[in-house]
């Protein structure tokens, strides 16, 4: 459905405000500047055991402005909403950029800036977008629907689990976003832009009255950049989920430790898109691949030296960067420098050859165009490069789950993301699930507990035997994947179908905490 711009936010000064911060930054010599006004609406509500627990509902608004002047960068935000205020934080970007250069030319002649970041900022050249609007995919927006209809929702899914007497406690939760972002740049590109998304969950607990033991069981719904109808049944068949957690968690109180060793996995979506996020979509952050950023999360192993060398999984294996897939929590019409959303290959037959760009990445690596990778996460933050919807694509005539499982001897079929542990290069790793299940020969037998896969990143991906259809892909994501110092949030989602991976190494999580 075709949605317009909430007319709130159109009714601010937008252009005004841009118009008074650009003609200063270009009085004042910048060689580039951008102004970016955001407004960003987020709400939550929480229950426990059907009872409110708390709720929120705050709105952050303000502008920035970046400029690069004298070949450095420059950055200020405000909240003032005056022509005259707008034209004092430009000038203030501008003084910042020239403190900047100084810092840097001082580091230099000491010798203790690295060459790269000594170069003069230049941008990759990108098409001007000019008068541009885009609105995300949704049919209802949430935050038209009154409260009291969410709570509602929220409170007959718990006491639908609570009646089951495997289910001690209920937790269910709500969380919506509305951003609203209008962006201007001495180019004449101008774009303003609409997007909405939503993260409903629910997590039961059973505890044994016996021995005081407890564990818990997740939904699987992902997070996704549509409306309230998520919730009331489009893309999701929340009364199915709902009816058969509490059998599930039943057997999973009672089910037996995995033995330790290799076995052949059949991971669902609903894990595999966190495996994908922590050992693909970070490792492809060509900033982080060139060590720029280090100090959240580290760098990459999936260095430029190795770009169309390196093996980094199995012939079957192809991932995509993407800015423009269908309700996916990164998708937008354009970045926060002006660059229109594209898709592109990250791995090509098990062989790296993409990196997520941003315009100032792209110029200095002679990589060309910007795939469209810089976001900020609120006006008070300078824009950095971040991910992509980055997704494993499925094989056209592939398998169904079922099939994949029909195919193992000895294994463990992976559902649902729960914990997981990466090095600093993105390269040895350690991931649990909500739900384990035996296979023995082609069939399912039973869930198993304290079960958690290792391996290197790519030692898993090159074990990728077989890649399920199109009816197995799942767009998974999450609300809170973070970077930078200051820190910054970004929701991202990873498309996957399931699929078949041999001879993993499979940890019994509650021998290793022994140890």
């Amino acid at each position: 459905m075709s949605h317009e711009i909430d007319q709130s936010f159109l009714a601010l000064p937008l252009r005004p405000l841009a118009d008074a911060a650009l003609a200063r930054a270009r009085a004042l010599g910048a060689e580039h500047a951008d102004f970016r006004f955001e407004r960003v609406r987020s709400a939550s509500w929480r229950l426990r055991d059907a009872r409110p627990a708390g709720s929120s509902d705050t709105t952050e608004l303000g502008y920035a402005v970046r400029v690069v002047h004298g070949g450095t960068w420059g950055f200020a935000s405000g909240v003032e909403l005056t022509m005259d205020a707008a034209a004092r934080v430009a000038s203030q970007a501008v003084q910042m950029a020239k403190l900047s250069a100084k810092v840097i030319a001082a580091a230099g002649s000491a010798g203790g800036a690295p060459g790269g970041s000594r170069g003069r900022v230049e941008l990759a050249d990108e098409p001007v977008h000019a008068e541009r609007t885009w609105v995300s995919s949704y049919e209802v927006n949430p935050f038209d629907v009154p409260d009291a209809d969410k709570t509602g929702l929220l409170t007959d899914w718990s006491e639908r689990l609570l009646a089951a007497d495997a289910v001690a406690h209920a937790d269910a939760s709500l969380l919506t976003v509305q951003e609203n972002k209008f962006y201007a740049d001495s180019a004449g590109t101008t774009t303003t832009q609409q997007r909405i998304r939503l993260h409903p969950q629910l997590t039961a607990v059973a505890v044994d009255p016996v021995t005081g033991g407890f564990d818990s069981m997740r939904t699987l719904a992902p997070p996704a950049g549509r409306g309230w109808e998520y919730l009331t049944g489009t893309g999701w068949d929340w009364d199915a989920e709902l009816a058969e957690m509490p059998e599930l968690l039943a057997e999973k109180m009672s089910a037996p430790s995995v033995e330790a060793g290799s076995y052949d996995l059949v991971v669902d979506p609903s894990n595999l898109w966190l495996t994908i996020h922590e050992s693909v979509g970070h490792a492809t952050e060509l900033d982080r691949a060139l060590g720029y950023e280090a100090a959240y999360a580290g760098t990459s192993f999936a260095t430029p030296d190795l770009l169309g060398t390196l093996a980094y999984g199995s012939k079957l294996m192809n991932v995509t960067g993407d800015r423009t897939a269908e309700h996916g929590l990164a998708t937008v019409g354009y970045d926060d420098e002006g660059v229109a959303a594209q898709s592109w290959d990250l791995v090509k037959d098990g062989v790296l050859v993409g990196y997520q760009l941003d315009r100032r990445i792209a110029k200095l690596t002679g990589l060309g165009r910007s795939n469209g990778c810089a976001f900020a996460d609120s006006p008070a933050h300078v824009p950095v490069q971040r991910m992509a919807n980055v997704s494993l694509l499925p094989a056209p005539e592939g398998p169904s789950t079922e099939e994949l499982i029909s195919g193992v001897e000895k294994g463990i079929y992976v559902v649902g993301d729960r914990s997981w542990s990466i090095d600093m290069q993105r390269y040895n790793f350690q991931f649990t699930a909500q739900r384990f299940f035996r296979i023995e020969n082609g069939r399912l037998a039973g869930q198993l507990r304290d079960v958690a896969y290792q391996a290197t990143t790519t030692d898993f991906w090159g074990s990728m035997a077989a890649v399920g259809g199109p009816q197995t892909y799942v767009l998974g994501g999450a609300f809170n994947c973070g970077k930078a110092q200051p820190g910054q949030v970004a929701a991202v989602s990873h498309g996957c179908p399931s699929a078949l991976f041999t001879n993993v190494n499979v940890l019994n999580t509650s021998q290793e905490a022994g140890r």
